[in-house]
């Protein structure tokens, strides 16, 4: 791919992998300039840069082989640190993800269209039961349980563009203080309960949770936490279950772990 870049770009290009588990990005340097490249990036990343959510894309080109390469302006920075993604301008760049509606009628235009929490439901218990884990670890038997029990308060939300993947690694915090949530190959339409509901789990202490939601524009509330938990124990089972057909015990055991944890927190909520 590296030759095809180059023979696309010029000799006076240099064209260098990115890095990253798909190996489809890229860096491209000449004199001054520096661009981020990545292969077959779905369109929807001209909605984002325009709503200056990822850094600006420059072109977007057509190759010879058929592939599509954005290129995207090349921001110094870095990424978050963990303890920083309980940071107020973290909730601002989240609302103003969900709040937008270029961003939900571009993804549905795209062909996204949304499960329903039933039909999530169904698939991980299918997936639970082909795979017998139900029947080797309590942990995962407790939190199917639960999920059936909170499936009704998840019926009938409002749905948003969800990032779907909020680790500190994919927001970029730039030298000059701008924010940007990069890595969308995951997003959907959904609650948007499953976006701020991983941050406040895993990023945000209990006690500043209702000055998070504030800053974010909710009120904590009993209904809102039985939402957060049931796609936080639906996501630890996903990985779960990924881990199980990768044979990571490693893996599964730390996904056990978070299911212990998860149910614990709704067992307390529901009692």
């Amino acid at each position: 791919m590296v030759n095809w870049l180059q023979q696309t770009f010029g000799k006076e290009w240099n064209i260098t992998p990115a890095g990253g588990l798909t190996g489809d990005a890229y860096i491209a340097e000449k004199d001054d300039k520096r661009l981020f490249l990545k292969r077959n990036s779905s369109p929807f990343l001209a909605v984002l840069s325009a709503e200056g959510i990822v850094p600006k894309l420059v072109f977007t080109k057509r190759m010879e082989n058929g592939d599509v390469i954005t290129a995207q302006k090349w921001l110094e920075g870095r990424e978050l640190k963990a303890e920083e993604m309980q940071h107020h301008q973290v909730a601002d760049l989240l609302r103003k993800i969900h709040e937008s509606t270029e961003l939900l009628h571009m993804l549905m235009r795209l062909g996204n269209k949304p499960l329903t929490p039933d039909e999530r439901f169904n698939e991980i218990q299918a997936q639970l039961e082909s795979s017998e884990l139900m029947n080797q670890y309590r942990e995962v038997t407790d939190a199917l349980q639960y999920l059936e029990q909170l499936l009704p308060v998840t019926r009938n939300q409002q749905h948003v563009v969800c990032h779907c993947d909020l680790n500190h690694n994919n927001v970029i915090l730039t030298t000059k203080g701008q924010l940007y949530l990069v890595d969308w190959d995951n997003a959907t339409i959904a609650d948007p309960a499953m976006d701020y509901g991983y941050i406040l789990k895993w990023y945000v202490p209990q006690e500043d949770w209702n000055d998070w939601l504030s800053r974010y524009g909710l009120d904590k509330n009993e209904a809102l936490f039985k939402r957060m938990y049931w796609y936080l124990i639906l996501d630890a089972l996903d990985y779960l279950v990924w881990h199980h057909e990768q044979n990571r015990t490693d893996k599964i055991a730390d996904r056990l772990t978070d299911l212990r944890d998860l149910n614990r927190c709704v067992d307390a909520i529901l009692n």
